[in-house]
This record gives C-alpha cells, sequence and structure tokens, in this order.
C-alpha cells in the first residue's frame, strides 16, 4: 500500500467558540473536548507507524511556537512544520503539502485533516482511512462522508453516487450540496446525503495534476512559495511575496467539485467539527437536566444547556436550552439554537474595537505564556510561566522597569554582569535600562509575578539582543 502521510490543517480564525476561542490563540490549542487539545488529538490519529509516515503541519506563522510546544507534550519531536504568512483558505494548503510531500515520495497518500475536529472512535477512523487507502493509490480524491445524526443546517453535504469499480464501500460524488435550511436538511437526511467532514485522502501526483488543471494559479504560488521557502529553527516559512499571489479558495471550489475522481466514503467514527457551543452540548456527557457542566458552575432549576467557567463562579437560574460561557475578560449568553451567529457577534465586538474579539488574555511565547492580570496608569501586572529548562530573551527596556516575585520554582536571573538565583518568595528588582534574561533551570514550571511601571508599557518596548528563538 502506498505510504500515507497525515496533514494537520491548522489556520482559523478562531470566532465560533468565543469567547474560549480567539484569533490570537484558536480551539485547536484548547483542552475543550476532553484531556489533551484538538491539535494534540489530530496529531495522535495520525501516529500509527503501520498505516501513516511522518506527520506535516500546514500552520500560520504566529502559533508556530504553541503547536511545537504542544506536539512536543505528546511526544512528537519532528515534525514537519510548514508556515503560511497569512490565511489562504485550504487550497493553498493543500498544494504546498503535497508539493512538499512530492519531494521525497510522489507515489504518497496524504491524509488532509482539519486540526479541531472530533473523532470519538479512532480505530474507526484508522479503518476508514485503509479502505479509502486503496481507492486513493488507484488515483480516487476520497473525501470522507459522515451518515447525519439530524437535520443539520450548519454542515454541507455530499450527494452519492453508484459504488466504484473494485471499491464497494466507496462511492462517486454525485453533488455537493450547500449549507440548508431546516427543510431541505431534513430531505437531505431522508435522501441519504453525507455530511462533508473536511477530511480528504488524496494521491500526490492526481492532486497536483488536479490542481494544474482547474486551479493553476493556486499550484503555481504554492510552487513558489515553497521554492523561495526559509528555514527558522524547526520550521520552514513559506515566502510570503509567492504566496500572496494564490487565490484564497478551499480545496472543495478549487478541485474537489471539479474533477471526475472525487469519491467519498461514508464514515461512521464519532465525527464532529466541534463547530459550535451546541455542537460541544450534543457531543458531551449530560447530567440529570440535560445540561453540560464545566468549571465553576451552578445550575439551579436550568435545563438542556451548555454552562461554562474559565474563571468567576456562574450561577444559573430558571434557563432552558442556553449557552453561557464566561472567562477571565469576556462572557458569552446566548440561544443554544442561535449559536451558530456567535462569529457575527465577534465582528461586532471587532468594529467596537474590542480587545476581547481577538485577543486571548492568555499570550504563549516559544518559553511558556503570560497573562495580564491587572493595569493601571503607569503600571501592569503579569503572570508569567517558563517551562522547564525554557529561558527568555536577553533584553533591555528604554522605558520600563520591572519587579519579579518568584510563587514556585527557581528562576536564574541575568542582570546586567550578575548572575541571581532566585527562590519562592522571593523577588528582584529590574531597573529601566539594564540587560536582563529570566531563565528556568528546573524540571517544573517556573511561575512569577512581574510588575512593570513606567511612562510606556507596550509589548514593543523590547530590545532583544540574544534570542534562542530567532526573533
Amino acid at each position: 500500500m502506498a505510504r500515507v502521510i497525515p496533514v494537520i490543517l491548522s489556520g482559523g480564525t478562531g470566532t465560533r467558540l468565543w469567547p474560549v476561542s480567539r484569533q490570537s490563540f484558536p480551539k485547536q490549542f484548547l483542552r475543550i473536548a476532553g484531556d489533551r487539545t484538538m491539535l494534540q488529538d489530530a496529531a495522535a490519529r495520525g501516529r500509527d507507524g503501520a498505516l501513516f509516515g511522518p506527520l506535516t503541519v500546514i500552520a500560520n506563522v504566529e502559533h508556530r511556537f504553541a503547536i511545537a510546544e504542544q506536539l512536543r507534550e505528546i511526544g512528537i519531536d519532528d515534525p514537519h512544520i510548514i508556515l503560511e504568512p497569512f490565511g489562504r483558505n485550504t487550497a493553498p494548503a493543500v498544494a504546498v503539502a503535497a508539493l512538499a510531500v512530492a519531494e521525497s515520495d510522489p507515489d504518497a497518500l496524504i491524509l488532509v485533516m482539519p486540526s479541531d475536529h472530533v473523532i470519538a472512535d479512532t480505530a474507526a477512523f484508522h479503518a476508514a482511512v485503509a479502505t479509502g487507502a486503496a481507492a486513493a493509490a488507484g488515483g480516487a480524491m476520497v473525501l470522507f462522508g459522515i451518515p447525519p445524526t439530524r437535520p443539520e443546517t450548519g454542515y454541507g453535504y455530499i450527494r452519492p453516487g453508484a459504488p466504484l469499480a473494485g471499491h464497494p464501500e466507496i462511492r462517486a460524488v454525485d453533488a455537493f450540496v450547500e449549507k440548508p435550511n431546516a427543510e431541505k436538511a431534513k430531505a437531505y437526511l431522508d435522501a441519504g446525503h453525507l455530511w462533508n467532514s473536511g477530511i480528504f485522502l488524496l494521491p500526490v501526483r492526481g492532486v497536483i495534476e488536479a490542481l494544474r488543471e482547474f486551479a493553476p494559479a493556486v499550484l503555481d504560488a504554492a510552487r513558489a512559495a515553497l521554492a523561495a521557502a526559509q528555514k527558522d529553527l524547526d520550521f520552514m516559512r513559506l515566502d510570503a511575496d509567492a504566496f500572496a499571489a494564490s487565490p484564497s479558495i478551499s480545496i472543495d471550489y478549487a478541485v474537489m467539485e471539479k474533477t471526475p475522481r472525487a469519491a467519498v466514503l461514508p464514515g461512521d467514527f464519532g465525527w464532529s467539527d466541534a463547530g459550535t457551543w451546541s455542537s460541544l452540548w450534543s457531543i458531551a456527557p449530560r447530567d440529570g437536566d440535560g445540561n453540560v457542566v464545566v468549571g465553576d458552575v451552578v445550575a439551579f432549576n436550568t435545563r438542556n444547556s451548555y454552562i461554562r467557567s474559565e474563571g468567576p463562579v456562574v450561577g444559573t437560574i430558571g434557563l432552558d436550552g442556553v449557552v453561557v460561557v464566561a472567562t477571565g475578560d469576556a462572557v458569552l449568553v446566548a440561544a443554544r439554537t442561535a449559536d451558530q451567529d456567535v462569529s457575527r457577534l465577534v465582528e461586532l465586538l471587532k468594529r467596537n474595537g474590542t480587545e476581547a474579539a481577538t485577543l486571548s488574555p492568555w499570550v504563549h511565547r516559544p518559553w511558556g505564556f503570560y497573562q495580564s492580570v491587572h493595569s493601571g496608569e503607569r503600571f501592569q501586572v503579569k503572570r508569567i510561566t517558563v517551562n522547564p529548562g525554557a529561558r527568555l530573551s536577553l533584553q533591555k527596556h528604554r522605558y520600563r522597569a520591572e519587579h519579579w516575585v518568584v510563587v514556585n520554582g527557581t528562576a536564574r536571573v541575568t542582570r546586567d554582569d550578575e548572575i541571581l538565583t532566585v527562590r519562592e518568595n522571593e523577588s528582584v528588582f529590574l531597573p529601566l535600562g539594564c540587560v536582563h534574561r529570566l531563565e528556568n533551570p528546573g524540571d517544573t514550571p517556573l511561575n512569577l509575578i512581574e510588575v512593570q511601571s513606567g511612562s510606556y508599557l507596550g509589548e514593543d518596548d523590547i530590545i532583544r539582543i540574544e534570542d534562542d528563538f530567532a526573533r
């Protein structure tokens, strides 16, 4: 059997699961549907050595360190991470992946998976991939279709046609159908249509040829962007000017709706795109009142609702069929049947200049993360967590001084010509203009509180002298 290379597409704007998911840190990096993040679950599904080759990830450049760290956490230390300078939808990403894989194995298949879906039955998914691989090796462009469980208006549908010769489980695609209204969704369910999962199994040679025929501008831009790509630590950065020449178009529109080789394999492996709070409500265990409750929540006389707190205590009374999601800086309250409009709400917040529309209070860096706790005139308080063995850049500031208080762990601090060891319940002062660095020499996370004071406290007031991450 041809080699199957798992390819994870990790982009997205992070709007549909706001306020937990944000543009700066979208849902695939969150533990929303289990103990691992969605990205980690997607990567773990591609770790069967008997079935899959090495992992490739096509990702937004802003998320590169979060991706690398999350993959490292589950033991994937050598993924091929290709960085897009900006989003151009899925067709350019698939083109880049196919061209990159073709350099080493033009006869391979690529399994293209979104990073933010839920698959409950991994064994059934692997079995479906093995079934689809035989047809894809023969040239079929295989899409996994999901037998509907309800008349869903939020998904696209596929009308299956005749079985493929030699592959009775797989059907030719008769038509792709856009997201329907409720009446059409019921008709599609009755007619045996399938949900479009957005998961593809494609022959590398075949998809490159199809792009050449149906979307040559996409293929040309991807080839040029890859040819001029630059190595950046463990990442590959696509050339921005070349990539910008690509149309922004999905692989569905660019290829799958045009090629006569499109085929669909029905797959019943517990799939959900986890794209709305109501979809998470539908797949999560519910209590006796039909509620999904996550975090510090008290639901009194409340039914059929999804209630989640990422910080403050949330209490509900007398509600039915609602979504309530609270974070440290935002609260969403919606009818469960109306949560398809969360993206529209986020757009309104953006127009109003609300930072919480796009920016997460947790800012992830290659060495760990920080969280803004409080700010006022000429001061700001942050919580900082540094991963074991990691260190920040050697740097200085023009406009602010800093005071670090170690909460737990041990810090190694460079302050001009001094090297200081700062332990739990100890602190160190860094005067304005001093050259400094923070390191965690231990094997557990280092947590500290940083108090900044000065005339300007923006993140761009950092003059890096040395940096492990080439920023």
